[in-house]
C-alpha cells in the first residue's frame, strides 16, 4: 500500500513545505536537517506495510497466520511418527529400541501384533521414514535375537502442516461450522487422526443413525487395515450417542496409460520415462487431494497430455488411451487413481 512512498518523494514533500526563500539545495542546512527525517519516515512506511500484510490472513507470514488461526481454535498440524511393522525371530520386550541399518532412524517397540510381530514407532517425526525398510539392529542386547526387520508401513508419518495448507484450512473454517455429529465435525475429527489425509462422510447410509467414513492415508492412497481400525476406534469413542459409525478405506483404481509421444531430437522413452512417470504421479496426487470434496474423480487425457508436454524432450502426444480407451476415465465414487503400466 505504501510502496510508492519513496525516500526522494518524502524528502521533496518536506522541502516543499519550507519557505522558498530558504536555501534548500543539497548540502544546505535545511536539506541536511530534513534528509534524516525522510529516512525515518520511509522506515515507518515500510513498517506500516508489514503491519498491514501481517494483519490479514491472506498475506500474513506463518507466525502471524498461526496467531490468526488461534482465534478460531486452529493450529498447524504437528509432525507425527510413522508406525511400522517389525518382524522378529522371537518375542521382544515392549519398549525395546532398534536402529534401522544404514540409516539414522531409530524405533521403539510399542505393541505386539502376534508372535514375533510388533508395531514400532519411529523416533524421527515426519514423512521421511515412511518407505524405509530393512534390517533392524538392537540398541540394547536382546538374548536370542537372530533376525529383526521392518517389513511394512502401518500408519504413515506426516510432516508438519505447511503454511499454505494451513492458510487454506483457516479460510475453509468460515464455510461451515462443526458441531456434534454433522458432516464437518466428522471430517475434522477424522482428518485430525495421525495418518489420515482425507475423509468422505456418508450420513444415513445404512438406516437411521448410521454414518460411513471413507478415508485416505496421508499420501492420498488406500489406507492400511491398521489405520482403518485406529480411526474406527477413535471415532467410535467420540461419536454422539445414537450414531453408528463405520470406517472403511477408499480403494485404488489402476490406470494403464498409453502415450504416443513425438520426441525431440536426441530423446527417447528410455531417457524420459522417469520424468513422465513422476509427472503422472504428481497429477494423481492432486486428484487424491481433491477427492474429499468431489463426488467422483475423473482422470482427464487433456490433463495428462498437457503435463507430459511440459517435460523437456517431448514435442507432441497423440492418441492417448486410459485403460485401453481413448477417453477420460471416471473412477468409482470411493476410488482414487494409481498408476499402472505406462508406455510412450
Amino acid at each position: 500500500m505504501y510502496e510508492n512512498e519513496t525516500y526522494n518523494d518524502i524528502l521533496n514533500r518536506l522541502l516543499d513545505n519550507v519557505s522558498s526563500d530558504v536555501d534548500k539545495r543539497e548540502g544546505s542546512i535545511i536539506y541536511d536537517a530534513l534528509a534524516p527525517a525522510a529516512v525515518e519516515i520511509k522506515t515507518m512506511y515500510m513498517a506500516l506495510d508489514t503491519i498491514l500484510n501481517e494483519t490479514f490472513a491472506d498475506t500474513s507470514s506463518r507466525e502471524y497466520l498461526i496467531r490468526r488461526g488461534a482465534e478460531r481454535g486452529l493450529s498447524p498440524e504437528v509432525a507425527t511418527a510413522a508406525i511400522m511393522k517389525g518382524e522378529f525371530n522371537i518375542d521382544v520386550p515392549i519398549g525395546s529400541r532398534f536402529s534401522l541399518s544404514d540409516t539414522s532412524f531409530n524405533y521403539e517397540v510399542t505393541e505386539k501384533i502376534s508372535t514375533g510381530v510388533y508395531k514400532l514407532e519411529s523416533e524421527t517425526l515426519g514423512a521421511e521414514v515412511n518407505n524405509e525398510f530393512g534390517t533392524l539392529i538392537p540398541i540394547q542386547y536382546i538374548s536370542g535375537l537372530e533376525s529383526a526387520e521392518i517389513t511394512e508401513t502401518l500408519i504413515l508419518g506426516d510432516d508438519e502442516e505447511d503454511t499454505e495448507a494451513f492458510r487454506t484450512r483457516y479460510f475453509s473454517s468460515f464455510d461451515s461450522k462443526a458441531f456434534g455429529g454433522n458432516i464437518t465435525d466428522y471430517k475434522e475429527k477424522s482428518n485430525d487422526i495421525d495418518g489420515v489425509g482425507a475423509t468422505k462422510v456418508t450420513p444415513v447410509w445404512d438406516g437411521g443413525g448410521s454414518v460411513k467414513l471413507t478415508i485416505l492415508d496421508s499420501d492420498y492412497g488406500a489406507p492400511t487395515t491398521t489405520l482403518i481400525n485406529t480411526v474406527q476406534t477413535e471415532i467410535t469413542n467420540i461419536a454422539p450417542i445414537g450414531h453408528i459409525v463405520t470406517v472403511v478405506g477408499a480403494s485404488e483404481q489402476t490406470v494403464n496409460i498409453v502415450l504416443n509421444i513425438v520426441y525431440d531430437t536426441g530423446y527417447d522413452w528410455s531417457e524420459l520415462e522417469s520424468y513422465v512417470l513422476a509427472t503422472i504421479d504428481d497429477y494423481f496426487i492432486e486428484l487424491g487431494q481433491s477427492w474429499e470434496n468431489e463426488t467422483t474423480l475423473v482422470v482427464r487425457i487433456s490433463q495428462i497430455e498437457s503435463r507430459v508436454l511440459a517435460v523437456s524432450g517431448v514435442l507432441d502426444i497423440t492418441s492417448t488411451t486410459l485403460n485401453g480407451v481413448a477417453s477420460n476415465l471416471t473412477l468409482d465414487s470411493d476410488s482414487v487413481p494409481v498408476r499402472g503400466s505406462v508406455s510412450g
